[in-house]
């Protein structure tokens, strides 16, 4: 299994009128991948969609964007490209104690999306650090995704936690953080070279939501 995250930045004012055409669009598109979440920016860098599409592998990823490519049902609905100043892809492999998209994944009205650049080859300590404490963590709430990076920006570790809102976002991580055995051990703080966060809402047609 692959994910493609898609990070669309926006022109301001444009994100509602993108999902609006995205939720129309959506059923179709369903017809070839299944779509994994949908959420755009509330903090961090403002006007970003950001969709996160479900493959096999690169086989399966070419041929279903070839056939929305010639969907005639998608080409009659107008998608929205005229919003978009910038566009981002990237195709992550999900870490062994990551529950697949489009299964019992963890919903919540709010999504913290965590992105941690590591130094290179670092990657496989970060997932062998994580694999023996993330149960510690998910005592205080689920994780709803955690994958690096395969194609792309190299190098990410990304890790997606859903909560009912800021208030809870706070507390729980105040107690995790307390934890002892949070967070990982050993540390991989050694290879770390940059973080990033970011404060999602996930759209009505989203499957995380």
């Amino acid at each position: 299994m692959i994910y493609e995250m898609r990070t669309y930045t926006l022109k301001p004012g444009a994100v509602s009128e993108f999902e609006s055409r995205f939720a129309e669009r959506h059923p179709y598109r369903e017809k070839h991948s299944k779509l994994g979440g949908f959420w755009h920016t509330e903090f961090g860098p403002l006007n970003q969609v950001i969709h996160v599409w479900i493959y096999e592998d690169l086989n399966q990823r070419l041929a279903a964007r070839e056939a929305a490519n010639n969907d005639p049902d998608l080409q009659r609905i107008p998608g929205g490209r005229e919003f978009v100043i910038e566009q981002e892809s990237d195709i992550f492999m999900p870490a062994p104690f990551m529950r697949p998209m489009g299964g019992d994944q963890a919903l919540g009205d709010l999504y913290e999306m965590r992105i941690y650049t590591y130094q290179p080859g670092a990657i496989s300590k970060v997932i062998d650090s994580w694999k023996g404490s993330i149960s510690a963590r998910e005592k205080y709430s689920p994780l709803a995704a955690g994958m690096y990076s395969e194609l792309g920006s190299l190098n990410k570790w990304v890790h997606i936690w859903p909560y009912k809102d800021l208030n809870e976002r706070t507390r729980i991580r105040a107690e995790a953080t307390g934890d002892p055995n949070w967070p990982p051990t050993p540390s991989t703080r050694e290879f770390l070279v940059k973080q990033e966060n970011k404060l999602l809402i996930p759209a009505a047609f989203s499957p995380m939501h």
